[in-house]
């Protein structure tokens, strides 16, 4: 294999915190016979974004997320449709993407990962034109993803508590959806579209997703009776939520729905502003990907 390029982009901030460790294990563990590799760090919202693209132009061969979902989703945005391969090392709360391939939380596994150089393309998609390559949706989760990015504190505690304050007093909403131009209305707790059977921290509503499939699915879950919630909920962590009346999964390359409240929407765990009219398109095969 010919000598290749990485660069590491580093969020600082992630939510585990383990960043001040990376760069002496990479030092330690980074296969320097097949590759030469450089260390930037984020210092703004959407960084990651202007970094990676420009070391697409550059001909880097590889550029590793090193941070949670939304350092990936920035960093895959710059990578979109080039030759550039994406690597994750995932030091966040969430890490959905990089848990639905398989990739160690452990980051000399992670990095091990990275060594053995084996790419694979992988679908993205767009809502509205943002990028996403793991999950986005509207409703509940997109509320306690704004909740959680408000609260300036990362890790599951804090995801699991801001959930279960807020569940009992948020209504479902009625939405309208054109799923590949079929029209459908539902009362919802939450539309997501899931790239990834990911949620993070290995809860999923959807365990059948996938990533090269060329479809998004569109999983429409109603609101489980409070009393139900303490059975229920761990069906998410078996990957068997989707078999509960309460999930249903309409596979779909193109989506658009519409909303009244046009609150709450996320893109890979971010809360976004969009308003109440949304469009979800497909792009097959779209990133070249590290994968175990």
């Amino acid at each position: 294999m010919d000598f290749q390029r990485i660069l590491f982009i580093i969020n600082p901030v992630a939510g585990t915190k383990k960043q001040h460790a990376i760069e002496r294990i990479l030092g330690e563990e980074i296969d320097r016979t097949r590759y030469g590799y450089q260390v930037v760090y984020t210092e703004f919202a959407g960084h990651a974004t202007a970094l990676s693209r420009q070391a697409a132009a550059e001909g880097v061969d590889i550029v590793v997320a090193v941070g949670g979902d939304g350092t990936v989703n920035e960093t895959a945005t710059g990578l979109i449709g080039t030759e550039t391969a994406m690597g994750i090392i995932p030091v966040g709360s969430g890490n959905g993407l990089a848990r639905h391939l398989g990739i160690s939380m452990k980051v000399k596994k992670a990095v091990a990962v990275i060594n053995q150089g084996k790419v694979s393309k992988i679908d993205t998609a767009t809502l509205n034109d943002q990028v996403f390559v793991n999950l986005a949706g509207v409703g509940f989760d997109a509320y306690v993803a704004r909740q959680f990015a408000r609260s300036g504190k990362r890790g599951f505690s804090t995801y699991f508590r801001i959930t279960a304050n807020a569940y009992k007093r948020y209504k479902p909403h009625r939405y309208t959806l054109t799923i590949d131009g079929k029209v459908i209305q539902r009362r919802a707790l939450l539309v997501s579209f899931a790239n990834s059977n990911q949620f993070g921290n290995n809860a999923s509503i959807d365990s059948k997703a996938s990533l090269v499939d060329g479809y998004i699915d569109v999983c429409i879950v109603g609101k489980i009776p409070f009393w139900k919630t303490g059975l229920l909920a761990p069906l998410l962590f078996v990957k068997k939520f989707d078999q509960t009346r309460y999930v249903e999964i309409i596979r779909a390359k193109e989506a658009h729905i519409i909303w009244r409240k046009g609150k709450s929407i996320h893109v890979d765990g971010d809360p976004k502003k969009m308003g109440k009219e949304l469009v979800m398109k497909i792009n097959p095969l779209s990133l070249k990907m590290i994968v175990p």
